[in-house]
């Protein structure tokens, strides 16, 4: 299972918010380039991350933070807020984004999925509260479950499952909502919200449903907060899944996934 550390930009500056909510916003640094290379220097193979601006308008506001972003890691950067374009997308990917996240308009325009995937890596963002879709930065309800929106976009090459009520609140994540993802699709998933321990994340690298595991996992207020130390759980989740990978090989427990 891969992590992904997580980089939410609001106004050029790297924040995190709580369960989604804008009034309730915590600044973490100015650069958030300079946190992207730190994350990198610690080992970090995959970054996540978020133009939290974007996602309520629809407008690239933070591309050139993005830029420097990608700029700085040299890892792969998952981006997520304000794809609903194939125009946006491919100015994320002249920016250096290796994978775009679609949300709002994966429900608004089910066939931009399709259209994305054609020309570059997508992923199918499901931001969900109990089990309804929310859309525009998690202000509205996109009124369709998530279920539902996750049997619409078979072109994703991942799709990234957020728990919209435990975001932001390290209290662990919904691993009903994961399991029942991970029963529902054969697309790779990703998992966010809700991580607050190295325990949090190692009970999502040993989650199995339907004979599969996780892909990857985002953690971002965690890190800041340094209730998880990044390279210590980087670490381990590589020992861990050598581990079931070896298991596997040998025949153990049979189950697969593509972590």
């Amino acid at each position: 299972m891969l992590l992904f550390p997580a980089i939410d930009v609001r106004g050029g500056r790297c924040v995190r918010l709580y369960q989604g909510d804008f009034a309730v916003e915590t600044s973490y640094a100015e650069d958030p380039a300079g946190v992207a290379a730190s994350f990198a220097a610690a080992g970090a193979r995959r970054l996540h991350v978020v133009d939290l601006d974007a996602a309520r308008t629809g407008e690239l506001t933070n591309l050139t933070q993005v830029a420097e972003i990608v700029a700085a890691a040299g890892v792969p950067v998952q981006y997520g807020g304000g794809v609903r374009s194939v125009e946006a997308a491919a100015r994320l990917a002249d920016a250096g984004v290796a994978r775009v996240v679609i949300g709002t308009a994966a429900l608004e325009n089910p066939s931009l999925v399709a259209e994305i995937a054609a020309r570059q890596p997508v992923a199918l963002g499901l931001d969900v509260r109990g089990r309804e879709v929310a859309v525009r930065g998690w202000q509205a309800a996109g009124g369709r479950s998530f279920a539902e929106v996750l049997a619409s976009a078979p072109e994703a090459d991942a799709v990234v499952v957020t728990q919209i009520s435990t975001d932001g609140t390290l209290g662990g994540p919904d691993m009903e909502l994961l399991a029942e993802t991970l029963a529902a699709t054969e697309i790779p998933v990703v998992a966010s919200g809700g991580v607050g321990t190295l325990e949090d994340l190692l009970g999502l690298a040993d989650l199995r449903a339907g004979g599969r595991a996780l892909a990857g996992a985002i953690v971002g207020r965690a890190i800041y907060e340094r209730t998880v130390d990044l390279a210590e759980a980087l670490a381990i989740l590589a020992e861990t899944t050598a581990t079931h990978s070896a298991r596997r090989g040998a025949g153990g427990d049979g189950e697969g996934g593509r972590s």
